[in-house]
């Protein structure tokens, strides 16, 4: 008596008879989903929103003015050691990390890093805490984390971005802010990181 196994791949060599052994497999391009109505940078800010997050666009030459306007006034900001100068100078009252402890970021309103890749299905941000981007830490315990994006650090889709991310780095995927739901499935915000993303995009305005 053929076993459930036996039946499934039974079922399988049926429908790959006429297969060829060495046919080479049909894949959908990377970054096929996008719509075509769509720029690609549209395309990621939208699906960024959809996280509830905020996004912005801004030219090189106003990134210091988009900062500011993302940081409450008066606030503490913690900045990773290799923040560059065109995004610190929209800080006011930066605090260098120097291997700050929890209670220590506990203490500060929000955070500024870089990131290394944005990708537009997903509406996801690739940190690989380079020095632009610090410490994992300071990216998880304030409650505002302002994210700045480059337009051309923007891929299509997932498959896009591995060949840019190095595989012995620690990575974090951020896609909104933190969030999870309760078995009531009642949303809480800000449990395993910030509850408020605030993303700006350089170099490219929406099409639209």
């Amino acid at each position: 008596m053929a076993s459930a196994r036996d039946e499934i791949l039974g079922r399988i060599r049926t429908a790959l008879r006429d297969v060829e052994p060495d046919a080479e497999p049909v894949l959908s391009p990377p970054g096929a989903r996008v719509p075509e109505a769509l720029g690609l940078i549209d395309h990621f800010a939208e699906r960024v929103a959809d996280y509830r997050a905020t996004v912005v666009h801004c030219a090189p030459d106003g990134l210091a003015t988009a900062v500011a306007a993302a940081l409450p006034v008066g606030s503490r900001v913690v900045v990773p050691a290799g923040l560059p100068e065109a995004v610190l100078a929209g800080i006011t009252h930066p605090v260098r990390d120097d291997g700050l402890t929890a209670s220590e970021l506990d203490l500060v309103d929000a955070v500024v890093t870089c990131a290394r890749v944005g990708i537009a299905e997903t509406g996801t941000i690739v940190l690989d805490h380079e020095p632009d981007q610090g410490r994992r830490a300071i990216t998880l315990v304030p409650d505002l984390h302002v994210c700045v994006v480059r337009a051309d650090q923007v891929v299509p889709d997932v498959p896009d971005a591995f060949p840019l991310l190095d595989p012995v780095r620690p990575l974090t995927w951020i896609s909104g802010p933190s969030a999870t739901s309760d078995i009531e499935l009642d949303r809480v915000e800000g449990v395993h990181g910030p509850r408020h993303l605030y993303v700006i995009v350089v170099g490219s305005a929406p099409s639209r």
